[in-house]
C-alpha cells in the first residue's frame, strides 16, 4: 500500500492505494489562513504538522497501514518557510497568494539574470521575493535563515527528519535554474542566501528519506517506508492524470484556470507569463498558463443575477450555439498568461436592450474559453503543440462549457470517469515509485475518459471570428483606461 499527502492551502488530504493503485480510504483535515494585513497570506506550518497527524491518525483507526512501503507528497507552491539553525520556524510561513513582496519581485524581473536562469517571470507570489522582503523588512528573521523549506518540504522534515525537496516544487521558488534541475549559486546570492541554505535536491519520484521510527509506531507502519520526493500541486495532478508524457495536456476549470502541458525538454516563454517548471519526474518539464478567473467568472455572473451556477449553464443545453457578438474579457482580478496585467479588469462589450440572461451567460463561458485559446498561443509560441487535452475542475460538468472549450482550441476534450484523480492520488503514486523503483510512465497512465467531446466542424469560423473580436478588446480597453 502507499499514502499519498496532500498539503493544501484549506487542508491536508491523506489518501490510500492499494498495489493496483485502488483507492481503499481517505482523509482530510481543515487549515486556517491568516491575513495580518490586507495582501498578506500567512500559516503556521505547526498547523500542517497538527493537520497531517490528525489526518494520518484517523485513517490508521480505519486501515491497517502495516503493508504501507512509501509515501508521497504534494503541496501548495511557493510558501517561504523560515527556519533557523535549530530547525525552529522563524516567522508564519508566506503563502503563494501573499503580494506583499511585489516590489521586490519587479526589482528581479529588471536583473536578466533571473529570466535567464528560470525561463520565468518572477511573481510576487514566488518564494525569493518573499525572501528579500524578509531581508529589508524583517532584518533581524532573516539575518537568522539557515534553512528555507517549502510547505510540503517542511512536512517532509517531520516525516523523515531530512531537508529534501524535488524539482517540481523548487521551479516555484525564482533560485531554481529550471533546465539543468539544480539551484544557482547567482540566483541566491542576489537574495542574500547561499546554497547551504536550501534543500538537497531529488526527483519527485526518488526516494528522499524514510518516515522516523517514532511516528511509523504511532501510525502502525513499517520502519522501512520511504518518503517520495513528492511534487508541486499541479505537477502532483498531472501525475494522478497520467499527464506525463511529451504533449499530454490538461485544462483546469476551478476558480482559476490552468491549461498545463508536459515537456520533453524545456521549453520557456517568460514574454507571454507562461510557467515553465520541471515536472515531478526525471527528463520532463512543462508549460503552464493560467487564468485568475475562470470558474470565478461565472460564479461573480450568477451572484449578480440571483441565480445558481449550474443552472445558469444548464440553461444552455449541451448543444453548442453561434457567438452572440457579445465578448466579455474574464480579468476580475486582472490576468496572468499571456499579459501579466494585475491591473485589468473585466469587460461586457456589444451588449444591447435585446441582451438576455442566456446570452450573457454564453458570453461568459466563451470569454473563458476564450482566454485558454490565448494560453494555448502562448504555449505555441514556445513551440508546444496540443492535440488533446482532459477537463477536469467543477467548470468540466458543463457539456456546454467543454463544447465551446473545444471548439475554440479545435482540438477534443476528454472528460474523465467518475473517481479520484487529483494531488493527492499523484503524491500516492510517485510513492509507489519510489517504493518500488518502477517506471513513472507505467504507474502514471491516462485517466480513463468517459467521454469526449469533439470541435464543432460547423462553427468553428464563428467562433475563430469571435476570437479576433476577443484579443482585438485588451488592448482597447488598456489604451482607454491609461
Amino acid at each position: 500500500m502507499y499514502l499519498g499527502i496532500d498539503l493544501g492551502t484549506s487542508g491536508v488530504k491523506v489518501l490510500l492505494i492499494d498495489d493496483q493503485q485502488k483507492i481503499i480510504d481517505s482523509t482530510s483535515a481543515s487549515l486556517s489562513v491568516s491575513n495580518p494585513q490586507h495582501g498578506w497570506s500567512e500559516q503556521d506550518p505547526a498547523s500542517w504538522v497538527s493537520a497531517t497527524e490528525s489526518a494520518l491518525n484517523e485513517l490508521s483507526q480505519r486501515c491497517d497501514l502495516s503493508a504501507v512501503k512509501g509515501i508521497g507528497l504534494s503541496g501548495q507552491m511557493h510558501g517561504a518557510t523560515l527556519l533557523d539553525a535549530d530547525a525552529n520556524v522563524l516567522r508564519p510561513c508566506i503563502l503563494w497568494n501573499d503580494v506583499r513582496s511585489f516590489a521586490e519581485a519587479e526589482a528581479m524581473n529588471a536583473d536578466p539574470m533571473f529570466e535567464q536562469q528560470t525561463g520565468n517571470v518572477v511573481f510576487p507570489g514566488f518564494t525569493a521575493p518573499k525572501v528579500a522582503w524578509c531581508r529589508e523588512h524583517e532584518p533581524g528573521c532573516f539575518d537568522k535563515i539557515d534553512k528555507v523549506l517549502l510547505p510540503k518540504d517542511y512536512l517532509r522534515l517531520w516525516l523523515t527528519g531530512e531537508f529534501a525537496s524535488e524539482m517540481s516544487d523548487a521551479s516555484g521558488t525564482a533560485w531554481l535554474n529550471v533546465g539543468q534541475r539544480k539551484w544557482s549559486a547567482e540566483l541566491l546570492q542576489a537574495t542574500g542566501l547561499s546554497e547551504s541554505a536550501m534543500p538537497a535536491l531529488v526527483e519527485g519520484s526518488q526516494v528522499s528519506g524514510q518516515l522516523r521510527a517514532a511516528l511509523a509506531e504511532k501510525f502502525g507502519m513499517s520502519t522501512k517506508v520511504v518518503v517520495a520526493g513528492g511534487a508541486g500541486d499541479n505537477a502532483a495532478s498531472a501525475c494522478g492524470l497520467g499527464t506525463v508524457g511529451s504533449g499530454s495536456a490538461f485544462a483546469s476549470l476551478g476558480t482559476s484556470g490552468v491549461l498545463f502541458v508536459s515537456n520533453e525538454r524545456f521549453m520557456p516563454n517568460a514574454e507571454s507569463a507562461v510557467h515553465a517548471f520541471c515536472h515531478a519526474i526525471p527528463d520532463r518539464w512543462h508549460q503552464m498558463g493560467v487564468i485568475l478567473s475562470a470558474t470565478d467568472s461565472l460564479n461573480w455572473y450568477a451572484r449578480l443575477v440571483g441565480a445558481d451556477a449550474a443552472e445558469l449553464t444548464q440553461s444552455l443545453g449541451d448543444a453548442l450555439r453561434p457567438p452572440t457578438g457579445i465578448t466579455f474579457l474574464p480579468y476580475l482580478s486582472g490576468e496572468r498568461t499571456p499579459h501579466n496585467d494585475a491591473h485589468i479588469r473585466g469587460v461586457f462589450s456589444g451588449i444591447s436592450t435585446s441582451t438576455g440572461r442566456e446570452e450573457m451567460t454564453q458570453a461568459v463561458l466563451d470569454g473563458v474559453s476564450f482566454a485558454f485559446r490565448d494560453n494555448l498561443n502562448a504555449l505555441a509560441a514556445a513551440g508546444t503543440k496540443v492535440e488533446r487535452l482532459t477537463a477536469v475542475g467543477g467548470g468540466s460538468q458543463s457539456r456546454y462549457w467543454l463544447s465551446s472549450l473545444a471548439t475554440t482550441l479545435n482540438v477534443p476534450v476528454d472528460i474523465l470517469a467518475d473517481g479520484e484523480f487529483g494531488a493527492a492520488f499523484g503524491a500516492a503514486r510517485l510513492g509507489l515509485i519510489a517504493a518500488e523503483n518502477a517506471s513513472a510512465e507505467e504507474i502514471c497512465r491516462s485517466a480513463p475518459a468517459a467521454a469526449t467531446i469533439e470541435p464543432d466542424a460547423a462553427l468553428a469560423g464563428a467562433y475563430q471570428e469571435a476570437y479576433e473580436q476577443f484579443t482585438a478588446l485588451y488592448p482597447a480597453i488598456k489604451s482607454a483606461a491609461k
